[in-house]
């Protein structure tokens, strides 16, 4: 028969160790041994989408700096854009039961979350506060929207090349964004990279589906050049809070100061990017 006492000092011993690593991991990483919140946290305030809660934290850290009139106007498109790319893939979803419909835009909504995110940060007025899906402050994102659902209607290889022409846009006014030497502030690189990456990611989706039909996309916002590039590169898993891009077959410093080589795990510099690395995001 087990000695009782021996039982309870194993348990003892069990519980100070685990507490023990739990204060060394927020004594570390400043949060939780767990890690980032990836699969149910909740953010605070008006935008707090599923799985973002330990993403906010990670951009709160970031210094709060004053906004140029660019980066204002850019944050407020983006916002209404990345709708715009939610809204049609939803609307095309309820037509054709192909997975990229299903899958993508749940990625759109953790990217207008984290735009929301920092609208609200810096006080600006959401501009789709209180609308539906296929509702649109920017005309020409409406006219856009309208435009687009139609098209997609007419058959699945038009759908998938609506989703192309989406990415696309989303990332020439990304790239553009970022290239233009007018946005500064930590938290807007951040995220604009991020969802960059993102829609990267979903532009191989569409353009694999069109490939396995028979189809191709050209480019009609970035460059030829430039989507091919994309096309031929990586999936991109992640892209750490140092300004790592990790891949499926390496891990390479892409630019910026680095955190070291460390993935997502146990590194909450890295919660935004292992949010919006899901569902190939």
């Amino acid at each position: 028969m087990k000695n009782p006492v021996i039982n309870l000092r194993v348990a003892v011993l069990a519980l100070v160790a685990v507490m023990a690593f739990t204060g060394l991991a927020e004594a570390r990483w400043g949060q939780p041994a767990s890690g980032c919140n990836q699969n149910g946290g909740r953010g605070q305030g008006r935008f707090a989408g599923r799985g973002q809660g330990n993403c906010q934290t990670a951009l709160a850290d970031l210094p709060r700096e004053d906004l140029n009139d660019f980066e204002k106007e850019s944050l407020l498109l983006m916002r209404e854009e990345e709708k715009l790319a939610r809204d049609v893939y939803q609307a095309l979803g309820q037509k054709y039961s192909l997975r990229v419909f299903n899958k993508i835009p749940r990625a759109e909504q953790r990217h207008m979350d984290q735009l929301g995110f920092l609208l609200e940060r810096y006080g600006l007025e959401d501009p789709i506060a209180g609308m539906e899906p296929g509702q649109f402050s920017h005309a020409e994102l409406q006219r856009l929207h309208d435009q687009l659902v139609a098209q997609g209607n007419e058959s699945e290889v038009a759908a998938l090349k609506v989703g192309a022409t989406i990415e696309d846009l989303d990332i020439s006014d990304l790239n553009s964004a970022l290239a233009s030497g007018k946005i500064d502030n930590q938290d807007i690189t951040r995220v604009y990279e991020n969802l960059a990456k993102g829609s990267r990611n979903h532009m191989r989706a569409f353009a694999g589906r069109l490939a396995a039909a028979g189809e191709t996309y050209q480019a009609q916002y970035v460059t030829q050049a430039d989507l091919d590039a994309i096309l031929a590169s990586d999936h991109e898993r992640a892209m750490a809070g140092g300004g790592q891009m990790m891949t499926g077959k390496r891990m390479t410093r892409v630019h910026g100061p680095g955190q070291g080589w460390r993935s997502n795990q146990g590194n909450c510099a890295g919660c935004l990017q292992a949010c919006t690395s899901r569902s190939g995001s």
